[in-house]
């Protein structure tokens, strides 16, 4: 295979845009089987996803994992499917769509706005390609983790240089690394848990609960647990509740090593047998809803804190298509952006005198 991709067709005159690509996680194009296998295979082939030695990982992902777990998934995904898709697919592309409005209201135009996610489709390699091929030679990448980890963050800067290498002419990249403690981004959370007390009244207890990563990737100094900590307490401040009233949380726990405590189910069930009759519990760390907020969260721990003995379990949807989320991520990208929004666009007629001067040098586009 060649090193190097084919580049675009260019013209003399082609004006320079900055291009913004979100990218979140991914997800199966459909609640099946046959759909998650691929998926499953691509995301846990990641290195930075499994650190375990290929040697010993590959046997048992093919032999074992990619047998078994596809069907489960598959049945767990058809149990939050939308009518229009994937909810991370339906609620990542309408947030870039509102992005685009928020930021061309604040009079960042001309910019192209994109999404990707780094396992599945749409790929980040292909929307790369399409922004290089839309003039796009400055991009920023803003990965829909609020909170750093190596296998989030790092993941989708990997996909991101393992592109560059196959281009000849590289743009300029900026990324945002995390943005646990952006004040927009923690207002927007408080916010929505307002909103909610507002329509159903307030809990006993507010759980958030964060994704897991293994323990031992804090020891190795992975900075995700205090990223998440920070997140908590900054909102534990905007509610104005004292420590008794909430908790943090870790879910999604993934084969037998130890991972980031407390978990959540069981945090959940002890505290329905403590006599916590109601929780609420939200997902800080998703900024949309998906397979591990509407089906683990909303489903199976409201079954288990309900079969321990609570009496009424709230979730709090993800910010999703929030006004004050999307305006938070405006404020975010612009900020990232910098310099690059006072880079003065090119005049038609400037545009057309670049191409005269450069195919009077000799140039043939």
């Amino acid at each position: 295979m060649a090193r190097y991709w084919t580049e675009p067709a260019y013209s003399h005159g082609t004006p320079a845009r900055t291009g913004i690509l979100l990218v979140n996680l991914g997800t199966p194009t459909t609640p099946t089987a046959a759909a998650v296998r691929p998926y499953l295979k691509e995301f846990l082939s990641d290195p930075r996803v499994v650190e375990i030695p290929k040697l010993v990982w590959w046997p048992i992902l093919n032999g074992i994992i990619l047998n078994v777990r596809p069907k489960k998934s598959a049945e767990k995904y058809a149990s939050i499917w939308m009518d229009e898709g994937s909810p991370l697919q339906v609620h990542t592309q309408k947030q870039t769509k509102l992005l685009a409005g928020y930021l061309g209201h604040a009079g960042a135009a001309g910019l192209q706005i994109e999404w990707a996610m780094r396992y599945g489709e749409p790929s980040i390699a292909n929307v790369l390609n399409r922004m290089k091929a839309n003039g796009c030679t400055r991009i920023l990448v803003v990965p829909l983790y609020p909170q750093y980890a190596a296998s989030t963050t790092a993941s989708v800067m990997d996909e991101v240089a393992r592109c560059m290498t196959h281009w000849r002419n590289l743009p300029e990249i900026r990324y945002v690394r995390s943005f646990h403690d952006q004040a927009g981004y923690i207002a927007a959370l408080a916010q929505s848990v307002r909103d909610h007390w507002m329509r159903n009244g307030q809990g006993d207890k507010l759980i958030m609960s964060f994704h897991g990563i293994p323990r031992r990737s804090l020891d190795l100094g992975d900075p995700y647990h205090c990223e998440c900590r920070k997140t908590a307490r900054l909102l534990a401040a905007a509610l104005q509740l004292p420590d008794d009233r909430w908790q943090l949380t870790f879910q999604s726990r993934f084969g037998k090593a130890e991972w980031l405590k407390p978990y959540t189910q069981p945090t959940l069930e002890a505290l329905a047998r403590q006599g916590t009759e109601r929780v609420d519990v939200m997902c800080p760390g998703f900024p949309a809803d998906c397979l591990e907020t509407l089906e683990e969260i909303a489903m199976e721990c409201r079954t288990a804190f309900l079969g321990a003995g609570g009496k009424s379990f709230h979730y709090i949807p993800c910010l999703n298509e929030r006004d004050d989320w999307v305006a938070a991520l405006s404020a975010l990208v612009r900020d990232h952006l910098g310099n690059w929004l006072s880079i003065p666009t090119a005049s038609g007629d400037a545009l057309g005198a670049t191409a005269e001067r450069a195919r009077a040098a000799g140039a043939e586009c």
